[in-house]
């Protein structure tokens, strides 16, 4: 009986252990891409395809591990620079996705290694864009609206991305990172009508209320875009915000 009770002791204990053993974290990065292909109104997202384990050829988030030594902005502009050759973009940091068994790779029964995933949202001008064709890659757009099921919980990450980014239409100049330096009102709302929906506002009362905020600049120039008259072209004028910067805004 002493024997017995000092193996289900010690067996105890080592079990204890093992629940307050720290985790060993493997950290990567993942990559929400999005553009608009204002020809079509589409809002896309860019998409590649695994060749290797886990989820070979399911489709996925352009992502990688990070290096040692590497900052996790490098590591997301890295995966950037090998995926799609763009001049101007938007990036910023997402969401930490770090849940117990978000990747098969982990063992959570013996406390093997977890992979946190921090990541990071992407806006680039769709017509800059060139996509970089390597072998053994696949990569490609795909329209928000029809991905399929992804890899690892990508669908996860990109829903947050998706819901960031219409956020941040609503209260920043994000739209005019992507857009055209010289530019007409009826594209700016065809952008935001491909994001957040036809029916998020009417052109007339889109047109005043961002004339009002006072940072869009006429260049007195004007294009003639299919019928009807010519319209004006405007530019984004970053002085003329520079004091708004910080101050709460609503631009729809």
């Amino acid at each position: 009986m002493k024997i017995n009770s000092e193996i289900n002791i010690d067996s105890s204990y080592q079990s204890y252990l093992m629940k307050k053993k720290l985790a060993d974290f493997k950290v990567g990065v993942d990559n929400v891409i999005f553009s608009v292909d204002t020809k079509y109104n589409r809002l896309l997202v860019l998409l590649f395809q695994r060749k290797d384990e886990p989820f070979r050829d399911r489709w996925s988030l352009p992502g990688t591990l990070v290096r040692q030594g590497e900052s996790l902005k490098k590591a997301a502009h890295r995966i950037l620079a090998e995926k799609i050759a763009v001049k101007n973009l938007y990036l910023e940091q997402l969401y930490t996705f770090g849940g117990p068994g978000r990747d098969p790779r982990e063992a959570p029964e013996s406390f093997g290694v977890r992979y946190l995933s921090v990541s990071y949202f992407a806006l680039v001008r769709y017509a800059e864009a060139a996509l970089i064709a390597r072998p053994a890659s696949n990569i490609a757009w795909h329209s928000v609206q029809e991905v399929p099921s992804l890899a690892f919980d990508h669908n996860q990450i990109l829903d947050y991305g998706y819901h960031r980014l219409k956020n941040k239409l609503e209260y920043s100049p994000i739209a005019f990172e992507v857009l055209p330096k010289k530019f007409t009102l009826n594209e700016v709302y065809q952008l935001y009508c491909t994001v957040l929906g036809e029916n998020f506002s009417d052109y007339s009362n889109f047109r005043s209320k961002l004339l009002k905020l006072g940072f869009l600049s006429d260049t007195g120039e004007k294009v003639c875009r299919g019928a009807g008259r010519p319209a004006s072209l405007y530019r984004f004028d970053a002085e003329a915000f520079a004091p708004l910067k910080d101050k709460p805004l609503v631009f729809i």
